[in-house]
Parts: structure tokens; C-alpha cells; sequence
């Protein structure tokens, strides 16, 4: 018997299968509509319901492809969950598929893993019922790779099973003693096959409850007649499975029992009658199933002679090669479809768990980077502060630095005073006494020796005023006012370049006003050169510096350039010495500007705009 039949058999009735076929494409587009509405949450009732749609595509006999596509969902997540009994009635289905496309390794594996799931739960009914329809089938698996002993410990287990279960299960009984007909059968245990049958024949009703298991017996049992020699039954036996296959409509069976009885006439060399059943079993079989198609060509080869046999031999060659080839591409479908499907699902897991590190690495990251700019900032406001204090204690240095030159200023103002006094008073005051008494004395001589004395003692007055305006001047001069101021720069620069040992020039534009500015613009520019130097000597290891106050459009330009190794401007790191520059130059709203170049000395030029005292 084929073995796909078998299975039609064992899980839908062979009446009607096209009507049957619409109402499973209905039942799965209602569990589909379903599906798509349970929440992604929720993998229990989607892998439920994944097993229901890999179960009625299963069933349409149509569709193993969805069916394996939603079976090895399912099982994926009932193992997640580790759903045992769930997870080995799914496989118990995929296995079938595997036997359906003759995949019999393959199926073999799949059934032992589903029974070994169910060995490890409890024994409910339930779970013994699918124990038993798995060594069933194993059986049924064995039979087909022509292993008849294992063939028969697997049917015997699920027979023994079977008979202790709880509810009707006697036409699953029969199927199973049926097969074991077949096995003997085919292993040449006619006396067993027969002692089988007598089994089968002692289940009351069967052949009004369950007539196409009892066709299936009737014919296995005519056919071990057949191969035993014992012809004495036939062919009456055929005749009676085939009109019962004709009452029920049970076009599949009907093929074989054809085929047995064109075997049988060929045998009795009753060709016309071979050929006969021969023709009907190849023109059911063209629209119903290819294996049996492929024997009954097979047969008409060996019942026609001539071109007739060779021309069915051929077709049967060229069929043969087909299903050979189709087979090969389906006989690992299930890996195929298990392997894709797990592709799938890994690459969905791998792109979920790259998201989740990439929004955890991107929160790291944001709130590294918040913490470092949060440090960065803290530090840069802390240097500030640093900064500004030591700005203003070089400040509050410089401004009781200028108290002290101003109290040594006030005290040679107040030396140069009581000096300029004691020369008015000795000098001058003396000098215009002696005048006055000599004037007095000749107010009354007209003479012209009195007049000539008279115009001697007036030039002397006039001398007397220029020395009283000189030392009117001197007490009115700023101490670094003017040409003052210069010579401070003056004798900063001999005395800084005389200790680094430095050659220098220094050029002053004449027409820079230095009154113009104020005591504070006047400390800063001091302080930048003397910075300059002090980095000069530091830093450029030069042997000259040049400097140069030049006046340009009000704006007084100190260029300051030396002959050492200069440095890398982009790369310059910004020490102390330069943010204490910049915060001078802001002070005097001025700009700064430093041109080097590695090897070729550097210029540093200061823009300081004029500014009248504040």
C-alpha cells in the first residue's frame, strides 16, 4: 500500500477532499486574520496559533511548504518556553510532512526527539495517545526503509498503547494492526499477516463504522493471498474492496485494487483483462497521484508488447526521473525551511539586540559626553576664576607696585620742591631783593648812566622770570609722562636684553603722544613686552629681538620680532604667559597678532588704539 494513503487514512477522510480542502483554506485564513491581531507580547497564544495554521495547511495535502513555515515557528517558540507536550505534537506533524515528501532519515529523527519529549511528562491519556501515534509512524517509517523487525517493535509499542487508552480508538487500532499486515507481508510472513487480519476482522462494525481501514485490510489481505499462492479466494476478494471502495468513493484505494487485479490477470495470463484494470488504475491515477501513476505504468510495460510496452516503459523512465528529481529538492525542505526561518529570527533578534546597544551605547555616550563637557566647562570656569584671580592679584601687585614709584615720585617731587624753594629763596628771592634796592636807588637819577643801569637791572628781571617759569615747568612735569615713559621702556628692554644676552634695537615714532594715554594702558603695554622678552629668552633661544613703536591711523603699532627657532602656530599650546597677553589686549581694546614659523623666528605685533585719560 502507498504510504502517503495511509496517512490520508489515518488523519482526514478520503470522501470529498475538495470540499474538505475549501473549508481548511477557510479555517486558515480565519487563524491568520487572528493571528494578526494577538500583540507581539503575547508568544504563547502566537505560537498556539502558529501550530494551528501549520497543522490545516498540513492537512489541505497541498501546501508543505506554509506547513513547514509555521510548524518551525511554532516549535521555535515552544522550545523558548519549553512547552514540551506542545512542542512535540508540532514535531509529530512536521515528521509526517517529512514522510509525505519521503524524507524517512529525516522524519525518523523528527519522530524520535517528539517521543522523547513525551517520555519525559507525565503519562495523561493524552500524552500516551500521541506516544502512541508516534511509534505509529515510526513504524510506518521502518516499514518504508525496508527494516521489517524494527517495523514491527515500533507498531507493537503503539498497539500495546493503544489498547489502554481511555475513548474510541478502535479504527486507530485497526490501522495499526493493518500495518503490521503489511509489514509481514512484505517481509514474506504470510502466516502472521494472515493472524493479523483474523485480528482485524474480530473488531466489530468496522466495516460499517470504519469501511475505508476495512478496504485497507481487505485489500492487504487479498494481495498476501495473491503473493502467497493461495489463489483460491480471488479474485472475489478484489471485486469486494473495489465496490466498496466505489460505495464510499475512495478513488485512491480504488487505483491499488486496480492494480492488483491487472497483477493478478497478468499473472493468470489473462491479458485482455490485465490490460483492462491496468488502463482504469493509470487513468485514475493521472489525476490523483504520480506513484501510483509511475506503477501503473510500469505494469502496462510489462502487460502490453511492442511499441505499446516500450512507449509506457519510456513514459515511466521519464516520470521516474522527475519524481526523482523532485524528491532530492524536497527531501530536505524541512532543513531548508528551518534553516531560513532560523535566518530570519536571528537576523530579527541581531537587529533588536544591535538597536538595544546602540540606543544603550548612544545614552552612554550622550551622557558621557554631557558629563565631560559638564567637567570640561567646570574646569574652564574654575581656570577662569584661577585666572582672574591671579589677574587680580598681579593687578593689586602692579597697583602697589605704581603706590611705591608713586610715593618715590612724590618724595623727589617733594626733595625737587624743597630744592626749587631753597633756590627761590636764596637764589631768586635774593636776586630780586638786591634788584628792587638798586631800581630804588635810582628812581630819583635821570642821568644816562642811571638809565643805562636801570635797562641793566630790567634784563635781569627778565632773566629772574625765565628761571621762575623753568621751575614752574619742572614742578608741573608727569614723572612718566612723555619722554618719561620711553625711557621706562628704555631701560626695561637694555636690562632684560643685558640678562638674556640678547642683541636688540629699538625704534619710538616721535609723534606718539604718551600723554594721550592713561596709567593703566601704559602698565599694560609694559607688560606685554616685558611678557614678550621674558618668552623670547624662554622659549625662541634667538640671539636678537627688534622692536618698534610706530604710529598708523591712531593706533599706536608695537611690532616685536626675533631671530630664534620659532614654533608651530596651529600646534602652539596657549600657556599662562599668552591668556595673560590676551586679557591685557582686551583690557586696552587692542588687537594681538603672532606670525612664526618653525626655524625662521617670530613676530608678535600689539594694536594698541589711543585712548585719552580716563
Amino acid at each position: 500500500m502507498n504510504i502517503r494513503l495511509i496517512f490520508i487514512v489515518f488523519f482526514i477522510s478520503v470522501k470529498s477532499l475538495t470540499a474538505q480542502s475549501d473549508i481548511l483554506n477557510r479555517k486558515i485564513d480565519s487563524v491568520k486574520t487572528l493571528l494578526s491581531k494577538i500583540k507581539s507580547s503575547d508568544s504563547l497564544s502566537i505560537s498556539h496559533h502558529y501550530f494551528i495554521v501549520g497543522e490545516l495547511y498540513r492537512k489541505t495535502l497541498t501546501n508543505n511548504d506554509s506547513a513547514y513555515f509555521y510548524y518551525n515557528k511554532a516549535i521555535n517558540l515552544f522550545r523558548e518556553n519549553n512547552l514540551k507536550f506542545e512542542l512535540s505534537r508540532t514535531l509529530f506533524g512536521v515528521g509526517i510532512l517529512q514522510v509525505n515528501d519521503k524524507d524517512y532519515t529525516g522524519s525518523e529523527v523528527t519522530f524520535i526527539e517528539a517521543v522523547s519529549l513525551l517520555e519525559q511528562l507525565n503519562q495523561t491519556n493524552e500524552v500516551r495517545k500521541y506516544r502512541a501515534y508516534i511509534y505509529n509512524s515510526l513504524g510506518i517509517v521502518f516499514d518504508e526503509l525496508d527494516l521489517y523487525e524494527d517495523a514491527i517493535n515500533y507498531f507493537e509499542k503503539s498497539l500495546s498503547i493503544k489498547n489502554t487508552l481511555e475513548g474510541d480508538f478502535e479504527r486507530s487500532i485497526a490501522n495499526t494492526l493493518n500495518n503490521m499486515l503489511k509489514v509481514y507481508r512484505r517481509s514474506g510472513e504470510y502466516n502472521l499477516a494472515f493472524a493479523k487480519y483474523e485480528e482485524i476482522k474480530r473488531i466489530k462494525n468496522l466495516k460499517t463504522n470504519y469501511p475505508s481501514i476495512y478496504v485497507l485490510a481487505l485489500g492487504n489481505y487479498a494481495n498476501t493471498l495473491f503473493s502467497s499462492g493461495n489463489h483460491e479466494q480471488l479474485p472475489n476478494l478484489y471485486f469486494e474492496a473495489l465496490k466498496i471502495c466505489d460505495s464510499i468513493d475512495d478513488t485512491y484505494n480504488s487505483i491499488i485494487i486496480n492494480q492488483h487485479l491487472a497483477e493478478y490477470y497478468n499473472y493468470k495470463n489473462k491479458i485482455d483483462s490485465a490490460k483492462y484494470y491496468a488502463y482504469e488504475a493509470k487513468g485514475l491515477s493521472e489525476n490523483y497521484a504520480k506513484d501510483d501513476l509511475l506503477k501503473s505504468l510500469l505494469l502496462l510495460s510489462k502487460i502490453e508488447e511492442g511499441d505499446k510496452a516500450v512507449k509506457h516503459l519510456n513514459a515511466y523512465v521519464k516520470l521516474s526521473d522527475s519524481l526523482q528529481k523532485a524528491e532530492r529538492k524536497i527531501r530536505n525542505k524541512f532543513a531548508r525551511i528551518r534553516f531560513e526561518t532560523q535566518q530570519i529570527e536571528q537576523e530579527n533578534v541581531r537587529i533588536a539586540r544591535e538597536r538595544f546597544w546602540l540606543i544603550i551605547v548612544a545614552a552612554i555616550l550622550l551622557v558621557s559626553a554631557l558629563l565631560i563637557y559638564i567637567i570640561i566647562s567646570q574646569r574652564s570656569k574654575n581656570k577662569e576664576l584661577v585666572f582672574a584671580k591671579q589677574q587680580q592679584e598681579a593687578n593689586e601687585e602692579i597697583y602697589n607696585l605704581m603706590l611705591g614709584e608713586h610715593e618715590k615720585i612724590e618724595e623727589a617731587r617733594a626733595l625737587e620742591k624743597k630744592r626749587i624753594s631753597e633756590e627761590l629763596h636764596d637764589g631768586v628771592l635774593g636776586r630780586l631783593f638786591g634788584t628792587r634796592l638798586s631800581l630804588d636807588s635810582l628812581n630819583m637819577n635821570n642821568s644816562v648812566d642811571a638809565i643805562k643801569t636801570r635797562g641793566q637791572y630790567i634784563d635781569e628781571l627778565k632773566t629772574i622770570e625765565n628761571d621762575i617759569r623753568k621751575v614752574s615747568h619742572e614742578l608741573n612735569t608727569d614723572f612718566i609722562s612723555g619722554s618719561g615713559f620711553i625711557d621706562i621702556i628704555k631701560t626695561l628692554v637694555e636690562t632684560q636684553t643685558k640678562i638674556y644676552k640678547l642683541d636688540y634695537t629699538l625704534e619710538c615714532d616721535d609723534d606718539i603722544n604718551w600723554d594721550g594715554f592713561s596709567n593703566k594702558y601704559k602698565i599694560n603695554i609694559y607688560r606685554m613686552l616685558q611678557e614678550n622678552l621674558h618668552n623670547i629668552y624662554k622659549h625662541a633661544k634667538a640671539t636678537r629681538v627688534d622692536i618698534s613703536f610706530v604710529l598708523k591711523n591712531n593706533v599706536i603699532c608695537i611690532i616685536i620680532k626675533d631671530d630664534g627657532s620659532g614654533f608651530d602656530v596651529t600646534k602652539a599650546k596657549t600657556g599662562i604667559g599668552l591668556k595673560n597677553m590676551n586679557s591685557r589686549i582686551k583690557e586696552v581694546e587692542g588687537k594681538l597678532d603672532i606670525n612664526s614659523k618653525v626655524n625662521y623666528g617670530t613676530t608678535v605685533t600689539i594694536e594698541v588704539p589711543i585712548k585719552y585719560h580716563e
